[in-house]
């Protein structure tokens, strides 16, 4: 390809390409427009209608030394050139696509400059006519007045219309491209290196992705757990849009060579499935908070989102170098951790330890090893260890993740998780999780983990609004199904909390605590057989779960079939001579039997292990035979639930 000898400035119709300068422009304005389709529309603009073959423009563009999805990376420049100039593939103005071979600028170029004046006297349209002066007709001076003023009186009007962008008027009149949207889903990257072990990693970085846009202002962005069922799916863009509830997704791919790593990413209108933006991020390994960062900071700029001081510096301090090695330790581990499943929790955290050991300033992995460890009480590891031992390694994991980022929202939220089920500080749990959510109100766990905060102090409908809205956000996790169910059924809702349990099983059908909790709704509503089916159902799924054994033998003995209610009572006991039970569901099983003493004396045994579920005693249904009690009302005392 041999380019046409080329001028400084290049015109067609009401644009112009300043070659020196290295910007297009629109009636004199500029529009944005990256390297990459720049050089294509130079190439397409050098040679006027001539076919520029895709072979062309990969050795112009792609030198040999780069690693890229070369027919990804094309179609996203040139649609990019096409958005800029409002042209369109099926209609073309200005560029025609040639299939498989090339593109051609079918345009009609103006004649050139070497150089163009940058401000003008005058604004003539490109093409028209020269007008000489000796044809203007000068006005009588006394009515040049009243007609300055009128104009004048317009332009101020014109002006204010603008500046207030009355119905879009901004746009329309200086031709810029701006897309407000207002809710967008990251779509899982699409790993194109041959390795298949390295999915892990394309994954990951899309929920580092998906994190790094929650945090811009005004801007709701679906949870990463929520959007990775639509990995390698072939359904439309605007139905998996509809689906998610947003107005745009982001998708793109991710690609490795050596020490180095490459996202293409690109913007898209839902309702149109319109690319309005894509770019191509090139840096080493360790720089990768870097490149998402500033993926996230071009995203916010197309969308028209007007980014705070305080948001530009967060996302410029947690572009820190990372040590690779602790990066994809800490992938692994999140992703493990997502499963809420023993078997993942055990992987979690060995991947979180390895990222500390690799980096002993990861602030993430700390949150990471934290949020490991506090769930060991509850589902375990290896074993399900006492919550005074797990806690109170999780609160110095969290603690240490504070310390090193204090801007870091999963820090917060971890820490605020320690505080409120161990320390049972209600006044630091509420500012920990306070600050989560106005570092980034888009992190799902920091609304669920509050949720559970406001209802175990009795704040019903703060609660309820929080587990909505955690739902929003991660639509299609279990987990957060599930949190929303537990507190329609923590405030007595039972008919709100059977529908949502049913959805989370639609999701998920073998997540477990949901299959629990549906036992207990129908255990409330007097079900007895269809409770009892539920929670067998869960203790043949997970044998050596102390909490299946522990509400199948309240269940048992409400419904008055006592003899296997001892049965699954004596079961649980001989589980204890080897692991770690937690005396509360000792006092459940108590509670059905008909043994108050006994009951409140696991109860005292619960409070001095610090066990989560005393945290429940003021909302949980299963506690409310004891309720008239007076040891009951000393009990909440004690907890802090009432004063």
């Amino acid at each position: 390809m041999q380019p046409a000898p080329a001028s400084q400035v290049i015109r067609f119709d009401v644009f112009e390409l300043d070659l020196r300068a290295g910007e297009l422009r629109k009636r004199g304005l500029r529009i944005r427009l990256q390297e990459q389709p720049l050089l294509i529309l130079q190439a397409l603009l050098e040679n006027p209608g001539q076919i520029v073959t895709r072979e062309e423009l990969q050795k112009r563009i792609w030198p040999d030394d780069t690693f890229v999805d070369f027919n990804h990376g094309l179609n996203s420049a040139v649609n990019r050139v096409r958005d800029a100039l409002s042209d369109s593939a099926d209609n073309p103005r200005f560029i025609e696509t040639l299939s498989r071979r090339g593109y051609r600028f079918i345009g009609m170029l103006h004649a050139t400059e070497v150089e163009a004046p940058l401000i003008q006297t005058a604004t003539v349209d490109s093409g028209a006519a020269t007008t000489d002066p000796s044809d203007l007709v000068l006005l009588p001076r006394k009515k040049w007045i009243p007609f300055l003023i009128g104009f004048a009186i317009v332009v101020a009007i014109l002006a204010i219309l603008v500046g207030l962008d009355v119905s879009g008027l901004k746009d329309k009149v200086l031709g810029t491209q701006v897309h407000r949207l207002r809710s967008l889903a990251v779509l899982p990257l699409q790993n194109l290196t041959s390795d298949s072990s390295k999915d892990y990693f394309a994954d990951g970085m899309t929920e580092d992705l998906t994190t790094q846009l929650s945090k811009l202002a005004d801007l709701t962005v679906i949870s990463h757990t929520s959007v990775i069922q639509y990995k390698g799916t072939h359904k439309p863009l605007p139905q998996i849009a509809s689906e998610l509830h947003v107005d745009a997704v982001v998708e793109g791919a991710v690609e490795f060579a050596g020490d180095r790593v490459r996202i293409t990413a690109q913007l898209v209108d839902a309702e149109t499935d319109r690319h309005l933006w894509a770019d191509t991020y090139d840096r080493e390994l360790s720089n990768v908070l870097l490149l998402q960062s500033e993926v996230a900071t071009d995203v916010a700029k197309q969308i028209d989102l007007q980014l705070t001081p305080q948001q530009r510096q967060r996302l410029r301090e947690q572009a820190r170098p990372v040590v690779p090695e602790a990066y994809q330790a800490y992938l692994l581990g999140r992703i493990n951790w997502n499963k809420r499943t023993s078997d993942g929790l055990a992987k979690a955290g060995e991947y979180f330890q390895q990222a500390i050991q690799k980096d002993p300033n990861y602030a993430l992995a700390y949150s990471g090893l934290a949020d490991y460890l506090a769930f060991l009480s509850l589902i375990g590891g290896p074993e399900i260890m006492p919550p005074r031992d797990a806690m109170a390694k999780a609160k110095a994991a969290a603690l240490k993740s504070v310390e090193l980022d204090p801007l870091l929202a999963e820090a917060h939220a971890s820490l605020g998780h320690v505080l409120a089920n161990y320390d049972w500080d209600w006044a630091g749990a509420e500012r920990e999780f306070r600050r989560a959510i106005e570092l980034n109100s888009n992190y799902a766990n920091a609304h669920h983990w509050y949720a559970h905060y406001l209802m175990q102090l009795g704040r019903t409908e703060e609660s309820l609004s929080e587990a909505r809205r955690a739902l929003a956000l991660d639509p299609y996790s279990p987990f957060v199904n599930n949190g929303l169910a537990r507190q329609y059924y923590l405030s007595r809702q039972y008919d709100q909390a059977m529908s949502q349990c049913q959805l989370g099983l639609q999701i998920e059908p073998n997540y477990l605590p949901a299959r629990i909790l549906l036992g207990l709704i129908y255990e409330q509503k007097g079900l007895w057989a269809e409770a009892i089916s539920e929670l067998e159902r869960a203790r043949n799924a997970s044998p050596s779960l102390p909490m299946a054994h522990a509400l199948l033998a309240h269940a048992y003995a409400t419904a008055g079939r006592r003899a296997e209610a001892q049965t699954e009572s004596r079961v649980l006991s001989t589980m204890s001579a080897s692991r770690y039970v937690p005396a509360s569901y000792f006092a459940v099983m108590s509670i059905a039997l008909g043994d108050k003493d006994r009951a409140f004396a696991y109860l005292d045994k619960s409070f001095q292990d610090r066990s989560e579920q005393m945290l429940y005693l003021r909302v949980e249904p299963l506690v409310d035979p004891l309720r008239s009690d007076p040891r009951f009302n000393k009990l909440l005392t004690r907890v802090g639930l009432q004063h």
